[in-house]
């Protein structure tokens, strides 16, 4: 083979795959239809945004002493003299949008969400790729609780309709301007002394972002942080008054959480409330999507102070978690309804003209352009899913009829005139 797909790169295809049966496009439409149906019910609406932006824009955003800016992204610079870069996250393109096109003077809140790939040069392994899809939200306009739970509750209830029932919540509150930087000399102080026993990525973290050494996946850096001032003890009034009441709310819709004091996630834009789900099922890499509040980031990227929360969900995770927990995968019908069968040219001819006809009557038609026996050609239609055989031969052409033999419930087999067909196929 002389080409293949970049590393950590895949293709999803029309037919599952062996290795992968996930990378199915049917199983992927499936997810990408349950989470539109899911935002439509909660009032968000579609954007979609360039794959590719300013760099300076998540520079700013995301911040410079994140893994993502100063390890993975896939920076270039264009034929007009610009930094560019592939989006690495969903978020700062959607807030460039809506402070472009000044969307913060049509509706408030404004809740939008989009299906879109990313892009990290990171080190690939299985659930981590270099390009993968993400579906995520984002609420602007609002720094009630109330929203804070409605982008929550739209999550795990994506989940449930996907059929993660036991994927798992875990929440945190990472203060304000306020009460943040009381907590951040706190964490100094206990880190200070402790640098040696931690990994070289948390030294780096240590004078860069100090908050970010909590994100470490490196064991030793948990085991030395896990007696680490938490940041909930450092909450300013406002903050712990804000968090109480999302807690509370969350309870009452049913939603059970775990407090997780060691979660910041990977952005420096995060304000309040920061989030992360998790599933069983995909060892070291079980995050299948996060969130929180930026209320800094649109005014950060030039907008006015609007403040808003938001989150991510990885498409593969999900489909991977399902996998490896035996659980169904939701597939989009792909099958045609017919599949026309033909036994000589007049057939062809005649098929051709009756395939435009169903198709613009709004059934999903195959046919054969091979001149098979009719046997081969009923394997066809069996392989390819259809509902229905429609076979046109010279006897049943000389009565303008076509004999309709049903696939999938045992129905008799029986002759209907062409000028009849439509209408007893969509009935059928």
């Amino acid at each position: 083979m002389k080409y293949t797909a970049p590393p950590y790169m895949h293709d999803v295809l029309p037919f599952p795959p062996p290795a992968e049966p996930w990378l199915h496009t049917a199983k992927w439409r499936a997810v990408e239809r349950i989470f539109r149906d899911t935002c439509r019910l909660y009032g968000y609406r579609e954007i979609r945004t360039p794959v590719m932006e300013p760099t300076e824009l998540f520079t700013r955003s995301i911040g410079a002493g994140t893994d993502i800016v100063s390890k993975e992204m896939f920076t270039f610079v264009d034929r007009g003299g610009r930094s560019m870069t592939l989006r690495p996250e969903g978020t700062a393109p959607a807030l460039r949008a809506y402070v472009e096109h000044k969307m913060y003077g049509i509706a408030t809140p404004m809740k939008l969400y989009y299906i879109e790939t990313i892009y990290r040069y990171e080190r690939g392994q299985k659930g981590r790729y270099r390009e993968h899809q993400q579906t995520g939200v984002e609420a602007l306009g609002s720094d009630a609780p109330a929203m804070d739970a409605e982008v929550i509750s739209l999550a795990m209830e994506f989940y449930r309709r996907l059929g993660l029932t036991s994927a798992e919540l875990r929440i945190n509150s990472l203060g304000c301007a306020s009460c943040r930087p009381r907590y951040r000399e706190a964490l100094i102080e206990y880190a200070r002394p402790r640098l040696a026993q931690m990994s070289q990525e948390n030294r780096v973290r240590f004078e860069v972002n100090p908050l970010r050494m909590l994100d470490s996946k490196d064991e030793g850096d948990r085991q030395v942080l896990a007696g680490a001032p938490r940041l909930l003890e450092y909450l300013c009034d406002a903050c712990r008054d804000h968090f109480a009441t999302l807690r509370g709310m969350l309870e009452g819709l049913g939603i059970r959480y775990t407090l997780d004091p060691h979660l910041v996630r990977g952005f420096d834009y995060y304000t309040r409330t920061a989030f992360e789900i998790v599933s069983e099922g995909l060892g070291a890499q079980n995050s299948i999507g996060g969130g929180g509040r930026y209320d800094g980031l649109v005014e950060e990227i030039g907008g006015p102070p609007i403040p808003g929360i938001g989150f991510g969900i990885g498409t593969e995770r999900c489909l991977l978690a399902l996998e490896q927990l035996g659980l169904p995968i939701p597939e989009e019908n792909e099958a045609p309804d017919v599949f026309l069968v033909c036994l000589g040219q007049q057939a062809v001819d005649t098929a051709v003209r009756i395939a435009q006809d169903l198709r613009r009557g709004g059934i999903a038609v195959e046919m054969d352009y091979q001149a098979r026996s009719l046997k081969a050609q009923m394997r066809a239609a069996d392989r390819a899913g259809a509902r229905y055989a429609v076979i046109l031969a010279d006897e049943e052409l000389a009565q303008s009829c076509a004999a309709v033999k049903p696939l999938r419930d045992g129905g008799e087999q029986r002759n209907v005139p062409l000028a009849d067909l439509v209408e007893h196929l969509r009935s059928g």
